[in-house]
């Protein structure tokens, strides 16, 4: 098929590459304008305008989609369908019709659950006993088009945003590419109204650990919010991100340190942590963590 792509990040890289190895024809890319980061605040490209580039496809990173202008040209590249997957940016009506096949989203998260911005967080944040992958035709609406094929996946005890990213990009690669190959007799199921939730962005203000919460609870937001943002502590004037821990025995007042192997009291239960990040430096694992910050039992974080 004639495909436009349509992704940003590094979740969208692995769908872009699936396309291109199955076959289809990428009219041309889009994707974000590139940011200026670093000391230098050098223009970055986004990882799909990079691939994209080395691939040797026509990249577009326009502002904004709602000009006449760039509606002309989206339609003058005359696609089958496009592939959308953590673009960015609203899709407006005349883009949405553009294609003869119309717009496929590959969205992260069993729909109607997690509609919205940030749904590998948010589920594992809920203590979700599974989550996936849908491949949905969209339409104006937040993440409300019916869905053409849905792959699901356990959440494991020691999944966080970042292993889950990284197994439901992957998912969703494969799901396009056979949902493309059996674009002719899948059939769209529309989404049903009950059970919809609502994935918000990550506020700055969760991330903080509250040890007064019970341990799963504390368990999951350490582990929905790693890699980034981090949740994090303070600890004599430091503040110290936690990037993994596990469930533990131990009971104590909140935030105790019950052990020399960093397990600390929750309202009810306890968590090990397992991933430490101090300011300023690398991500470690716990112990080597202790080797350069006296954490001893009865400390209070």
């Amino acid at each position: 098929m004639r495909v436009i792509f349509m992704g940003t990040p590094d979740f969208s890289v692995p769908v872009l590459e699936a396309l291109v190895a199955a076959g289809h024809e990428v009219a041309a890319v889009y994707c974000q304008p590139p940011r200026r980061a670093g000391r230098g605040k050098k223009e970055r490209p986004s990882p799909v305008q990079a691939r994209a580039e080395e691939l040797g496809l026509e990249v577009r990173h326009p502002v904004s989609l709602k000009g006449a202008e760039e509606q002309a040209e989206f339609a003058a590249l005359q696609a089958d369908v496009a592939v959308v997957v953590a673009y960015g940016l609203i899709l407006p009506r005349a883009i949405l019709d553009a294609p003869a096949r119309g717009c496929l989203n590959i969205h992260a998260s069993l729909l109607p659950r997690w509609r919205g911005a940030a749904p590998i967080q948010r589920a594992i944040m809920a203590g979700d006993a599974e989550t996936g992958v849908c491949i949905m035709q969209m339409e104006p609406g937040l993440d409300t088009g019916p869905v053409l094929l849905r792959r699901s996946t356990p959440i494991a005890p020691g999944d966080t945003t970042g292993s889950l990213h990284d197994r439901l990009s992957k998912m969703g690669a494969e799901a396009i590419v056979e949902a493309l190959d059996r674009i002719d007799t899948l059939h769209p199921e529309p989404q049903p109204d009950e059970g919809v939730t609502y994935a918000s962005k990550i506020d700055k203000a969760e991330a903080r650990v509250d040890w007064t919460r019970p341990a799963a609870e504390v368990d999951a937001l350490i582990r929905g919010l790693s890699p980034f943002p981090g949740a994090w502590i303070e600890h004599e004037g430091e503040r110290i991100k936690l990037l993994a821990s596990e469930l533990a025995e131990g009971e104590g007042a909140p935030g105790e340190v019950l052990d020399d192997r960093l397990t600390v009291a929750c309202g009810t239960g306890a968590v090990r942590l397992l991933r430490l990040q101090r300011a300023g430096r690398g991500a470690q694992d716990a112990e080597a963590v202790l080797r350069g910050l006296k954490l001893p039992a009865g400390t209070r974080l």
